[in-house]
């Protein structure tokens, strides 16, 4: 006997909005194509392209050009817009239906990523691909990048 958890579909909701999905897809593959989107969460390309509008002007991400192609970085401190959640962030939700977020850009086609780091190591700024910046005078203590 189906229970009404698992069984057959009565109707066609949800419990993530496309807003959630759209975001998941994007901190899963910060280089993700929106038409790439569009296949993975069933919608159009132009409702995935309004959906990160959306997303950038409430602060949830950042847009950054890499040639021709988009980057996207989500803002790990970012919360929840609903009242009954309001007092939680977003990444948590994220870390897990996405895995954790990265604090640092993707790197581009030419390994380097928006901020300088190199695929494999150290920037300019002092910042290890691991996300530990070490930027006092003396070369002590480092700390990690948030």
């Amino acid at each position: 006997m189906e229970s009404e958890h698992t069984g057959h579909r009565r109707n066609g909701w949800t419990f993530l909005t496309n807003h959630a999905r759209v975001l998941i897809a994007i901190a899963r593959d910060p280089g993700i194509r929106l038409r790439d989107i569009a296949v993975d969460c069933g919608l159009t390309e132009r409702t995935v392209q309004a959906i990160v509008t959306d997303l950038q002007a409430d602060g949830y991400l950042t847009r950054i050009r890499d040639g021709r192609r988009n980057r996207y970085v989500v803002a790990p401190g970012a919360r929840f817009r609903h009242p009954a959640e309001a007092g939680h962030e977003i990444a948590g939700l994220l870390a897990y239906l996405a895995g954790p977020l990265s604090t640092q850009p993707a790197p581009s086609a030419d390994g380097v990523s928006a901020d300088g780091v190199s695929a494999g190591g150290v920037s300019a700024g002092g910042v290890s691909a691991g996300g530990v910046r070490n930027d006092t005078p003396d070369g002590s203590e480092p700390r990690a990048v948030v």
